[in-house]
């Protein structure tokens, strides 16, 4: 399949998508599906998980398993609060990027240089973010100092001294507001696409751009440039790639140090967000990067769509936590078009069985998919609104779902996770 195959046929799922979900507005009554309130949240709560995701996806395409993210994006936070309140957001800035590429640092010398266990590595690196910066601020922070008296505490910097500016799209979604008007007429599929335009082209700050512009910039590095190549022939095979002259040890310190500084950058966001640095702000945005990097079978544009759709889950239940339970509804209409889809594939007479799906395997699939089609309608019939402790965890729920759902189709890079040493064989 060609490349404009591709884009044709994700030009057509974001459609149906889309579509979709002006449905469940309409038969749901929740306008926040589709607001520009909810997609400006889901924006916002996306950058920090896809940045820790592109984070994991430069560090595992070398070959090295990344799952101290998280650690980094506190460290960001941290150092991004203390340099802000000091120099200005563009300290911050730069302070959270070499706080995360340091932990990057750590974790490289950890595993590529002594050959430490991935695991193990990025464990003690989670441990060491909080512990790190808990002591800084009890010892940078303490009752008396400077900073106490600009706001600090022993969990919370002073806040950042100025802002990023704001941009809206002029027209569209400033001034006269054209998305706006269209979203209040709640018309089918038109107020919707005013609600998502609305909300993505509103009041966002250069680094949402950045953030947005390292996604294709990932791709055009890694997928086409002689450098890209290396480093992917680093994370399928270190040994042949040495054979072939390659600086194996560099490239992978490289791409972990990059790894670092993506998650630390995404730390700098979340601090952008509340204009302070606050203990325990990440609330696990690093893991669910990580995981939204394997829905995206370790490539930048999947990891993009994984990012959104937990952004978005995270966003609506923000907005609406009576609109959580449309999840049931949204869910049975996805149900309902792929046995729809099914259907038509296994009916065509020009070809095998086995190619049209007719084996017994894809028909237990098939009513398995019904009878989830007819339990999930049940439960959006049938629940008016979700305990709370069930509404807060549904980004973490759905991180589950959508990972069980995609692992049959992920193939990580061959030598992911493996020990390397110069002139080994394997």
């Amino acid at each position: 399949m060609t490349g404009v195959r591709k884009y044709h046929l994700a030009l057509i799922g974001v459609s149906l998508l889309i579509i979709v979900m002006s449905l469940v507005r309409v038969i749901s009554g929740h306008d926040d599906i589709t607001s520009s309130g909810t997609f400006a949240a889901a924006l916002m709560l996306a950058v920090p998980i896809g940045l820790a995701g592109l984070g994991g996806l430069w560090a595992e395409r070398a070959g090295v398993v990344n799952i101290g993210l998280e650690g980094m994006m506190v460290m960001g936070t941290w150092f991004a609060g203390w340099a802000g309140y000091q120099w200005g957001p563009f300290a911050a800035l730069a302070a959270g990027l070499a706080a995360g590429a340091l932990g990057g640092l750590i974790h490289a010398i950890a595993t590529v240089g002594f050959g430490v266990d991935h695991i193990i590595s990025g464990v003690a690196i989670n441990l060491l973010g909080p512990g790190i910066t808990r002591f800084l601020s009890e010892v940078l922070y303490k009752e008396g100092s400077a900073a106490a008296q600009a706001g600090a505490g022993i969990t919370t910097s002073p806040a950042i001294s100025g802002k990023l500016p704001e941009w809206s799209l002029p027209l569209l979604s400033d001034q006269i507001d054209v998305f706006g008007m269209l979203e209040r007429t709640h018309w089918f599929l038109i107020s919707d696409l005013a609600g998502i335009l609305g909300g993505l082209t509103r009041d966002f700050n250069p680094l949402v751009l950045l953030a947005v512009a390292l996604v294709p910039l990932t791709y055009l590095v890694l997928w086409h440039t002689a450098f890209g190549l290396r480093l992917r022939s680093v994370g399928e095979n270190p040994w042949a790639a040495e054979s072939l002259g390659v600086n194996v040890y560099r490239l992978k310190y490289i791409a972990v140090v990059i790894s670092g500084a993506f998650a630390g950058l995404g730390g700098v966001f979340l601090v952008f967000g509340v204009t302070k640095y606050v203990e325990g702000q990440t609330g696990g945005r690093g893991f669910i990067g990580l995981a939204a990097m394997i829905f995206g079978n370790w490539r930048p544009g999947g990891l993009a769509v994984g990012a959104s759709l937990f952004g978005y889950a995270d966003g609506l239940q923000l907005r609406s936590q009576g609109a959580v339970t449309s999840f049931f509804l949204f869910g049975a209409i996805l149900l309902l078009i792929y046995l729809g889809n099914k259907i038509r594939v296994m009916t065509r007479s020009d070809q095998p069985a086995e190619l049209a799906g007719r084996t017994t395997k894809d028909y237990t699939i098939m009513a398995g998919a019904a009878a989830a089609a007819v339990v999930l309608i049940w439960l959006w019939m049938v629940v008016d609104k979700l305990p709370n402790e069930f509404v807060y965890i549904t980004p973490h729920v759905l991180t589950l779902l959508v990972l069980l759902a995609a692992s049959q189709r992920l193939r990580m890079p061959k030598a992911d996770g493996v020990r390397y040493r110069r002139g080994e064989q394997h």
